[in-house]
């Protein structure tokens, strides 16, 4: 059985400043610009039934405005006629209106359970796109930013005469298809034989079986749409590969040439063959929901403990049980009875197992890393059941004392009553949120690579060369690392490339934060709040007059600066992209631009 690997990533020490002290306010004004919209975007708020935080994550914090990384400055959203509206900035002071480059055939109005229609560009020539009722499109755009005023138009299937040329089929929907429940895309490819375009698509489905969870669970669906025919343009699906999670993914990207998938969530994925397996799981489901787990585990800083009730005919011959720093094998019998792979390392030289009295199958398992939480004991597993230890309840309990009064409701005329101790409930523990970053083959449909990200909290993805897989950036302690993916290289398959310094710490009080990005070029970060303002965190500068730090007085080479602006509006910001020359804000009813770059 082929196990997936360890790894981790590796910071390169050159890209950190451990004497960086802090970013400086700078009232230098930015100029901003704005136009006001012909017609709203088109926002879809969240509804009754979805109420989770997997909801609010995919479509509550959606970003409606799309920059096309293909040529800088270009940014297109959806309005509520419709329409795909571009705006491509050649001069800050001469903004043009947007231009309408689609519209979508679909009356959005008419459906209630849509969702945010979506938009991905697979190349510099192509584009997917969602209209948020579960309609998928592929179009041949054309070369865009041009500045041409040439619309993607629809296209019917027709036969060639001859060999076409690529101008005959820009501009073209070659693929159009209702794939069932709405989505939102999450990334698109051209995969390497340029007749395919492989994509990812996010759901949030219920679960009508799952009686301890919140009752949803997360559908990512990979999909191949590939040409079969020489003489008819016509595109249909090749593949169709299903993964399901009890988590919205932070981060999900295919890799060039189309044969892997990334993954970084907090709960892990597994692959569903198809809807017809995905349908006999579930049963399987409701029949395993009437037995007893196969096993039960506990856990504390240290170890966790993994406990088989084993019947009166098991003897200590029986019973095989195999440790390795990352694997975990049981046979009773010779039958396997619990195998895979453990979400973190163990010291497997130090852990045992033991028969107790009771007749009961004691595993002990060292941890190697102290104190880290473990969210499932076997990537994938579902048979077993977790048993809080009561010590770590009291400590929650403690840690939630101070929001909580030993009197019953001791002012119930208050507009917010306290909460009482014994009113908690089993939703009301939680454990330190900690993900990890998965690599699956393509083929094999197995996890290859597989990093424990553990508090390495995620904060935000970036496209920085169009042609890689999309980077995503990372807590380290007070800094936030930017991380480029190589699927190329198996030995060094996450790549340190940029450090902002002290800005995983600053962003942790920025408790309105909304989207969260930086420029391509690396030159800054910035965040924007719900509501109005915009922080840009620009990246350390040569000083051009003399400047001494004043407690140790040194003189100062370099100043890193932080700039805020307010926006004139009151609306919610709805959409957020930055270029290495400017930042683009969207509303509902306005798109601000923020020049960054003053120099040029």
């Amino acid at each position: 059985m082929e196990v997936a690997a360890n790894c981790s990533l590796r910071v390169k020490r050159p890209l950190l400043d451990p004497r960086f002290e802090g970013y400086k306010l700078s009232l230098e004004p930015l100029p901003c610009y704005q136009l006001e919209l012909d017609s709203a975007v088109a926002e879809v708020k969240l509804r009754d039934d979805q109420y989770t935080l997997d909801h609010m994550r995919a479509f509550g914090m959606f970003n409606y405005l799309h920059c096309d990384s293909w040529n800088q400055d270009n940014i297109y959203f959806v309005d509520q006629l419709g329409r795909v509206m571009n705006l491509t900035v050649t001069l800050d002071t001469a903004l043009g209106k947007p231009r309408e480059v689609f519209r979508l055939p679909t009356d959005l109005a008419a459906y209630d359970n849509r969702l945010c229609a979506s938009l991905h560009f697979s190349s510099s020539t192509w584009a997917t796109l969602s209209d948020g009722t579960g309609r998928l499109y592929l179009i041949g755009t054309g070369e865009r930013g041009n500045g041409t005023s040439e619309k993607w138009e629809v296209a019917k299937n027709r036969k060639l005469s001859g060999c076409p040329s690529i101008g005959e089929w820009l501009n073209k929907i070659v693929f159009n298809e209702d794939l069932g429940d709405p989505f939102v895309i999450l990334h698109s490819i051209i995969k390497s034989d340029d007749h395919s375009v492989a994509t990812i698509l996010l759901r949030v489905e219920k679960e009508e079986l799952d009686r301890k969870g919140s009752g949803y669970y997360v559908s990512l669906e990979w999909i191949t749409i590939s040409k079969i025919s020489k003489e008819i343009q016509k595109y249909e699906i090749t593949e169709r590969k299903i993964l399901h999670g009890k988590s919205v993914p932070h981060y999900a990207a295919i890799e060039p040439g189309g044969n892997g998938l990334m993954i970084a969530s907090c709960k892990s994925f597994r692959f569903v063959h198809d809807k017809k397996q995905s349908e006999e799981n579930k049963d399987e489901k409701m029949k395993d929901n009437d037995k007893e787990p196969l096993y039960y585990w506990q856990q504390t800083d240290e170890d966790l403990t993994i406990t088989i009730q084993l019947s009166e005919d098991i003897s200590k011959e029986n019973i095989e049980v195999r440790f390795s720093p990352d694997h975990i094998s049981i046979a009773i019998k010779k039958q396997p009875y619990l195998e895979g792979k453990l979400y973190s390392s163990i010291d497997h030289e130090s852990s045992t197992w033991i028969i107790k009295e009771n007749k009961s199958l004691e595993v002990s398992l060292i941890k190697r890393d102290e104190g880290l939480t473990w969210p499932e004991l076997v990537l994938g597993d579902e048979q077993g059941e977790f048993i809080r230890d009561s010590a770590q309840c009291a400590a929650i309990a403690e840690r939630l004392m101070h929001l909580t009064s030993e009197e019953l409701n001791p002012d119930p005329d208050k507009e917010k009553p306290p909460c009482n101790a014994q009113e908690l409930e089993e939703c009301d523990i939680f454990f330190e949120e900690s993900s990890s970053l998965c690599r699956f083959d393509g083929n094999t449909l197995k996890t290859t690579h597989v990093v424990n990200l553990g508090s390495n909290q995620y904060l935000f993805s970036v496209l920085v060369d169009p042609k890689e897989m999309p980077c995503f950036c990372l807590r380290h302690d007070v800094d936030a690392l930017l991380w480029q993916p190589h699927c190329s290289q198996q030995d060094e398959m996450w790549e340190h490339i940029a450090t902002f310094n002290a800005l995983g710490y600053v962003q942790a009080s920025k408790r309105d934060k909304k989207f969260f990005t930086c420029a391509p070029n690396y030159s800054y970060a910035a965040l924007c709040e719900c509501l109005r303002r915009v922080f840009i965190y620009r990246q350390p500068t040569a000083m051009s007059t003399v400047l001494y730090n004043r407690k140790e007085g040194r003189q100062v080479g370099q100043v890193a600066k932080q700039q805020v602006a307010s926006l004139e509006t009151h609306d919610p910001i709805l959409g957020f992209q930055a270029t290495n020359e400017r930042l683009f804000v969207l509303t509902t009813k306005t798109l601000f631009l923020i020049k960054i770059n003053t120099d040029n």
